[in-house]
């Protein structure tokens, strides 16, 4: 059989373009190497945030363009994956606190330091506090099986324990070697995370990509009374949310280990884990700093941390999102489906060439 359509890797972004492929009438074939909602690659875990950048005007309309898409998705699995808890930026120059103030005046607001830590007592603040009460916390396995269910109503196929070896074009197809047989397809999608360029290779030329171990923590509250809005610092670059039933997560943002995907041991660092803790200990009065769970998970970023999501022959290519890309997931779902149909690009950012 002949596919229209195989998407290698069925974490968050894959099975979003499974969806919207499937639901625009492609006959969809999804490869993943592992079985659904694995731990080994960046689509795992319980939350995600939801933030608007606070500086940046393109993803800031990107985000807003993908909340109606989540509400979709909601409506479409019958799942919350979106809660608007509320979200705050601090550590910012007097500068991009003006660019936030033009940007968000109609759904943000700048509180002075006093006054966000009268609010989140939780927290310490030395500088003005973005709040953005649209920002919010999002269900991360709860929205990659609720997009495969859905994709799989509309008529996905999802093959699990199928690793691609090798791909090649010819005549017109992408024939994908895979255990079992070979897999034909007029058009393959690669969502393979940090697997992307060993298996793009061959086709199309992507930006360096670099692979690491993150290593964030869930943290204890010393109070149940302490409210925790999603949060960027950005003195150093950190970010966290609560998580209901595990405490506040904290991570330390695109500091952790260069690892090869297939070797990673899934320990924290302990230098960089003593960076965390001290961190904690300065920046946060409402976290049990001695009472914490260490995770891992895994970041694929390109060297500006733009995302790619491009096109070249019968090659589309969707990768790169660690640090701010779940928040888009069903808006790359759409824009993968019109690259692969034709209907249209993404953002010139997000090209293969830069």
């Amino acid at each position: 059989m002949t596919y229209d359509v195989a998407v290698v890797g069925a974490g968050a972004m894959g099975s979003a373009a499974a969806r919207a492929l499937a639901a625009a009438g492609r006959e969809v074939v999804v490869l993943e190497q592992f079985t659904l909602g694995h731990e080994r690659g960046g689509s795992h875990g319980a939350t995600r945030l939801f933030r608007p950048a606070a500086d940046d005007a393109e993803i800031a309309e990107l985000t807003e363009r993908a909340r109606p898409l989540w509400r979709e998705l909601e409506a479409e699995s019958g799942e919350t994956l979106l809660e608007e808890t509320g979200g705050i930026d601090h550590g910012l120059s007097d500068a991009a606190v003006d660019v936030f103030r033009s940007l968000h005046a109609a759904t943000g607001s700048v509180l002075t330091a006093a006054e966000a830590a009268e609010r989140w007592p939780g927290f310490r603040f030395e500088t003005p506090v973005l709040y953005q009460p649209g920002s919010g916390r999002l269900y991360a396995d709860r929205t990659v099986h609720a997009l495969q269910v859905v994709a799989a109503r509309l008529g996905a196929e999802f093959r699990v324990q199928s690793p691609v070896r090798a791909l090649r074009t010819y005549d017109g197809l992408v024939e994908l070697d895979v255990p079992g047989g070979a897999v034909r397809a007029r058009h393959v999608v690669l969502t393979a995370g940090p697997w992307t360029p060993r298996l793009a290779d061959a086709l199309v030329t992507l930006p360096p990509f670099k692979v690491t171990q993150e290593q964030p923590r869930f943290f204890t509250p010393v109070s149940d009374e302490l409210e925790w809005p999603s949060f960027v610092h950005h003195g150093p670059t950190s970010y966290g949310l609560y998580e209901p039933g595990s405490g506040v997560k904290v991570g330390l943002h695109a500091t952790g280990p260069e690892v090869d995907p297939d070797t990673r041991d899934f320990q924290p660092e302990p230098e960089r884990d003593a960076t965390l803790l001290r961190y904690v200990e300065e920046w946060f009065p409402g976290l049990d700093a001695g009472r914490s769970t260490a995770i891992s998970c895994l970041y694929d970023n390109t060297p500006t941390s733009d995302f790619v999501i491009d096109r070249a022959g019968l090659v589309t290519v969707a990768a790169g999102f660690s640090g701010q890309g779940f928040k888009f997931v069903p808006l790359v779902g759409a824009f993968v489906r019109d690259l692969v149909t034709g209907a249209a690009k993404t953002p010139a950012r997000f090209g293969f060439q830069r």
